[in-house]
């Protein structure tokens, strides 16, 4: 049976306040968030790996259940808040983190964890597998919502387990999803199958400049600088999950536009923003401690971040088609369907870059700028957007929009190195074969390459050194940064580097 052969990986966290349980290993209880002195600090994160001539776009699962179920007694204790299912894009994780939610339960040993994940949403470009042109033609962008073999409820109870939870010491488990493996030849998944889901323990020590627990997006539903506590916001996210948010002197504040404040700070914050934070902590309280906050949108104006999958021309304009990874709007614009975005001759372009230095002679100014690959945010015109007609049974759904604002974000990457410039600090990256799904003039799948640059600011992780002396040549990394079109003085585009994350064995 031919194997469809997947190559892609991502990074996912939940994490676990561990406290509370129930009576039934069926029925748990939603946490709860009391802090006793009892209670310890765990945490999961996921990372995940698509078929030969078959670009993997769009993965997206839903974590319905989490349970841990400990040594004595057959009680189990629910680590989703309420019991909410959360949606999950797999490919957006590649080399980055996401933090899902906070539940209290009970110091002592735990024996296994149990996940139960529904819903798949699978969006492919077939380059070239003949074998599936009858359900997803050659050369097209296809929407799939696979079948589920065997059960989708898996139970973790060997190594690392049994665990030992305890208040003093943070806890995380790292949740990896090897899509090669769990993707079928049929494009079928199979949660089950060997090697195709593993976990592991988060590092307790994460390296300097790389906050362990992941990145939340949500709207600012409160600003809180009262005397008695230290400054804090509550964030919700677009699935309806609420979070506390402390800051401290540590906390950065990144992308603030000189429209809502002069200088980054607390003071930036506002009711109905929406912003990114990047999780240092949780307290035992279930608060979150922010590394940084980044900001994404005003109160009422509608962005989308998404890929660049083609790019073309249309009386003098340029026209980006687009896959939307995400949005706070979650009404009118489909994740993992396709945008038809025009640039308004009068857009405004700039880098999401925040504190992160990016190294002279790359711009991000104009649509020459723009290439397929790229992760923008892209800012809707209001009263542009309009449902468009696929052209098949298989097309994702489709909306059209004039943009007027196109901000350069992190791309991720994952690919081989072919060589390193020690000198220069910089690598080349060949893509594998389930990324920049095709270019407007081409016909079938291409190998990509990239010069990638590193700076003194690039974090290192999963090499024999964390630094650049790890990186070698014809080894395996996640590299995510940003991506910029060719330079006159280079052969090739060039991604600057904020990290490196190696993919011993193949497996990312």
């Amino acid at each position: 049976m031919r194997r469809a052969r997947l190559l892609l990986s991502v990074g996912l966290i939940l994490f676990l306040l561990l406290a509370g349980c129930n009576q039934s290993p069926v029925s748990s209880t939603s946490p709860n968030y009391s802090g006793a002195n009892s209670d310890a600090q765990v945490s999961l994160s996921m990372t995940d790996e698509p078929p030969s001539g078959v670009t993997v776009l769009f993965f997206q699962i839903s974590l319905t259940a989490a349970y841990l179920t400990p040594a004595m007694g057959s009680t189990t204790t629910s680590l989703l808040n309420n019991n909410t299912p959360i949606q999950v894009d797999v490919t957006q994780l590649q080399a980055i983190s996401a933090f899902l939610s906070t539940a209290n339960v009970p110091a002592g040993t735990y024996n296994n964890l149990t996940l139960s994940f529904a819903n798949p949403q699978l969006v492919i470009f077939n380059a070239a597998d003949q074998a599936l042109a009858s359900t997803c033609p050659l050369n097209t962008v296809c929407q799939l919502t696979p079948s589920v073999d065997n059960s989708s409820t898996l139970t973790f109870s060997s190594a690392p387990f049994p665990v030992a939870v305890d208040q003093s010491t943070p806890l995380g488990f790292l949740l990896d999803f090897h899509l090669n493996q769990v993707i079928q030849s049929d494009l079928s998944v199979n949660l089950g199958v060997a090697n195709g889901v593993t976990v592991g323990e988060l590092p307790s020590a994460p390296p300097s400049g790389f906050p362990p627990f992941g990145f939340l997006v949500g709207t600012v539903e409160s600003v809180s600088t009262s005397s008695s506590s230290s400054p804090q916001f509550t964030l919700q996210t677009r699935f309806g999950r609420t979070f506390t948010i402390d800051v401290n002197s540590s906390t950065s504040y990144q992308n603030f536009p000189t429209s809502v404040c002069g200088t980054g700070s607390f003071s930036c914050l506002a009711t109905g923003q929406v912003v990114q934070v990047q999780v240092a902590n949780v307290e035992t309280s279930g608060t979150l401690l922010a590394a940084d906050v980044s900001f994404v949108q005003v109160p009422g104006q509608q962005v989308v971040e998404a890929n660049i999958i083609g790019l073309s021309t249309s009386n003098g304009a340029t026209v980006m088609k687009l896959l939307l990874h995400w949005s706070p709007d979650s009404g009118s614009l489909p994740f993992g369907g396709v945008a038809t975005a025009t640039v308004s001759p009068t857009a405004t372009f700039s880098v999401g870059s925040g504190n992160f230095t990016i190294p002279s002679g790359l711009s991000f100014t104009n649509t020459s700028d723009l290439v397929v690959g790229q992760q923008v945010e892209v800012g809707v015109v209001a009263g542009s957007l309009a449902n468009s007609t696929g052209s098949g049974p298989w097309s994702p759904p489709s909306v059209s929009f004039t943009t007027d604002t196109v901000e350069l974000e992190p791309s991720q990457i994952t690919g081989g190195v072919t060589a390193t410039n020690a000198s220069a600090a910089s690598f080349t990256l060949t893509t594998l074969p389930n990324f920049f799904a095709f270019w407007s003039n081409q016909s079938g799948w291409m190998p990509m390459t990239f010069t990638v640059d590193t700076t003194s600011q690039t974090v290192y992780l999963g090499l024999s050194s964390d630094s650049f002396a790890g990186v070698t040549s014809n080894s395996m990394v996640s590299v995510r940064g940003w991506l910029f079109s060719t330079p006159s003085s280079a052969t090739a585009s060039t991604l600057v580097a904020e990290t490196v994350l190696g993919r011993p064995q193949g497996f990312f």
